[in-house]
Order: C-alpha cells, then sequence, then structure tokens
C-alpha cells in the first residue's frame, strides 16, 4: 500500500467516496510491539473509521504462555489484525495496522507488515525487554521505526535518555512518550513515525495517489 491510485477518478453513483478526490500521500504504518501493551487501544483512540479489531477473551489455556503478571486488566488479545485511519494536514493518510504481539503469531506479523512504510513499537517501562523481539522483527524487515512508550499508570517513570539506552536505540530513531488512551500525545507519537518513514525514503519513491 506503499502507492495507491484510484481506479476511477470520474466518479459516478457507484462510487466510494470515502477519500477526497485529490492528491494524497498514502502510508501503510504497522503498530508493532509486545503483548498487552496497547496497540489495539491507540489505533482506537486515533482512527477517524470505525475500526477494525479481531480481539478473543483470554482463557485459561492461554494463561502458560501468556504472561499476566503485570497486566491484571487484561481480558482480551489481538489474534489477527487491528486497522484505523487517520487523515493529517497536507493530504497525508495513515492506515494503522495492528499486529498480535505473542511469539506465536510471528508469521503472521510478517504478513501484515509487508509493504508497510514503516512501524511503531510501543513499549511498557514495566517491561521494556519484551520490546526488544519486536525490535529486532522490525529491523529484520528492513522497516524504520519509532518507539513510543506507553505510560500505564503506577509504572516506573524514567526519563527519555535512560529508556533511549536501555532500548539501545539508534540516535536517529524518534523516542516519545505516549498515553495510548489519549488522543494528543498518541498523535505526537504517530507524526512522529511518519516524519522519520518521510525522511529516509529512498529518493523517486512514489507515495502519492494522483500524480
Amino acid at each position: 500500500m506503499d502507492s495507491v491510485r484510484s481506479a476511477d477518478r470520474a466518479g459516478g453513483p457507484n462510487r466510494v467516496g470515502y477519500l477526497p478526490d485529490r492528491d494524497q500521500t498514502l502510508m501503510k504504518l504497522v503498530v508493532a510491539g509486545p503483548f498487552g501493551v496497547g496497540k489495539t487501544t491507540l489505533i482506537r483512540t486515533l482512527s477517524e473509521i470505525a475500526t477494525l479489531h479481531t480481539e478473543e477473551a483470554m482463557t485459561e489455556t492461554g494463561r502458560p504462555v501468556d504472561d499476566l503478571a503485570d497486566l491484571p486488566e487484561k481480558s482480551t488479545t489481538t489474534v489477527a489484525v487491528d486497522f484505523g485511519r487517520l487523515t493529517l494536514p497536507g493530504n497525508t493518510v495513515l492506515y494503522m495496522f495492528g499486529t498480535p504481539g505473542q511469539r506465536r503469531f510471528f508469521p503472521l506479523w510478517q504478513d501484515i507488515a509487508r509493504g508497510a512504510l514503516g512501524a511503531l513499537v510501543l513499549a511498557d517501562t514495566r517491561r521494556l525487554a519484551d520490546s526488544f523481539e519486536i525490535m529486532d522483527m522490525v529491523e529484520e524487515q528492513g522497516l524504520p521505526y519509532a518507539v513510543a512508550v506507553n505510560r500505564f499508570p503506577g509504572s516506573p517513570d524514567h526519563p527519555p535518555e535512560v529508556l533511549r539506552a536501555h532500548l539501545d536505540l539508534h540516535s536517529a530513531t524518534p523516542l516519545l512518550l505516549c498515553d495510548a488512551r489519549e488522543r494528543g500525545s498518541s498523535l505526537d507519537a504517530l507524526i512522529a513515525l511518519a516524519e522519520h518513514v518521510l525522511d529516509t525514503l529512498p529518493v523517486g519513491l512514489d507515495t502519492h495517489e494522483g500524480q
């Protein structure tokens, strides 16, 4: 979805007009992170359309593989994909694809990430080490990424420079603090990723519709 063009510019009575008829920058972005880090919440907070979620109830059978030690209120988990859309000023349209965080869903993660231009990796200060494997996967896919530390109530609070060192982030990788339930800080994180993606795109790659 890094380059999408309209099949019908002329319009017509059966045309689906959910996007404006003008040049746009279209970006497929992955929202990734370990189990229970807030990916579904962030997409629901930001999306301008009704979001698609594939959540299932947690069961006793899953307890041996899904660690709920720091997630006492979590009762559902994404088993396929979350999807939302956000249009930014300047006609940049972000398509957000949330991915499951458990290792058993990693093959699905790779399928969802195909064609993406970048990834927003969510992290939780109560279990920062859980984000390492996700960042490794993103880097193996060759995706530029930003890290957003989701602030949970009662979670440890660390300065950005300490978080950056602990996560071993490259100096060019954006690092932000956010609350996935709050639109402003979540939007800042997603915009930082979009800007980072645009800065790292190869010269000549077209992400515009209708050129």
